[in-house]
């Protein structure tokens, strides 16, 4: 009581000795006020994709790789983490099409039993290690039709919470592969957050304003990378966190095509970056972080729109 007593004491006279109002003296004292944030740990793995759902075995080998990993990353202390995408089964075109480019993709094949219980073996690790995960995979039709390239959200109790799937596709998965999503997908995980991104989607900025709008957090993306442009998808997401001040975790998988998976502070500069291999990356992420610049964009935009509009 005494030391706030004589804060506002030296605010007064320095307020009357330079004409500067209560708030401008203040400032001038203890400098801007700083956001309240929350803090959270999460993880985001690097891990080699297997691409043919038809193989009981791969499956299985994926599955187990996620597990593995969902005990690493609560080990180490995270309380989410998050996967690339297919991280339990990557089909290609030319492994579902029968080896030919043009044909549309023969789900008839896959072993759907094994899918489901490997999506069935990832919920019940995160609720044994009491961690939030968030894993690509295959979302099947029950009508046996076009699956949809997802992220399977599963809470610290094992629970699917939710599963995002993938809206803005390649030409190649729209007219072979997947059937596109149609919705975004937001959750909260302590006080925290959480937006989903998948597979090419760094390339339409409009997601990423959508979730900022939003107020989230972070954005979770998740890719296999761009062969034809390695690196492309980290350098857009870095973008993505800079123009929008929040966080964006970025989980690929493990190649020379795939930027090291990591976690991009609000300022876009990489917080932590993995270094090649299956791993976990982890970060602290603090959402007061870049709260005064998204604060300040916000109310730029709302002028300039409302100039646009006049």
């Amino acid at each position: 009581m005494t030391k706030n007593s004589n804060l506002k004491r030296r605010i007064r006279e320095r307020s009357a000795r330079t004409g500067e109002s209560y708030a401008a003296a203040r400032r001038s004292l203890i400098g801007p006020d700083e956001p309240e944030g929350r803090r959270i740990t999460i993880a985001v793995a690097q891990a080699a994709l297997d691409d043919d759902p038809r193989s009981t075995q791969q499956l299985r080998s994926a599955g187990g790789r996620v597990r593995r990993l969902i005990a690493a990353a609560a080990a180490a202390g995270a309380a989410l983490v998050l996967f690339p995408e297919g991280a339990l089964t990557s089909p290609t075109r030319r492994g579902m099409s029968v080896g030919v480019d043009d044909r549309e993709a023969d789900w008839s094949t896959v072993d759907r039993a094994a899918v489901a219980e490997q999506l069935s073996a990832a919920s019940a690790a995160a609720a044994e290690h009491r961690i939030w995960a968030v894993v690509g995979g295959i979302r099947l039709a029950e009508d046996g039709g076009r699956p949809a390239n997802a992220l399977f959200v599963f809470s610290d109790e094992g629970v699917l919470v939710d599963c995002y799937e993938e809206r803005m596709l390649s030409h190649t998965k729209a007219t072979l592969l997947y059937r596109a999503g149609t919705r975004p997908v937001i959750f909260d995980v302590a006080g925290v957050r959480f937006g989903c991104t998948l597979g090419m989607e760094s390339h339409y900025p409009e997601l990423f304003s959508e979730y900022e709008r939003a107020g989230v957090d972070c954005v979770l993306f998740a890719t296999t990378g761009l062969s034809q442009a390695p690196g492309v998808f980290a350098v857009e997401a870095a973008g993505h966190a800079a123009t929008n001040s929040y966080w964006v975790a970025y989980a690929g998988g493990v190649g020379d095509e795939v930027s090291p998976s990591g976690v991009v502070a609000p300022d876009g500069g990489w917080a932590a970056r993995g270094e090649g291999g299956e791993s976990v990356v982890l970060a602290e992420l603090d959402t007061a972080a870049g709260r005064i610049a998204r604060d300040w964009r916000r109310v730029a935009r709302t002028a300039l729109s409302a100039t646009a509009e006049g």
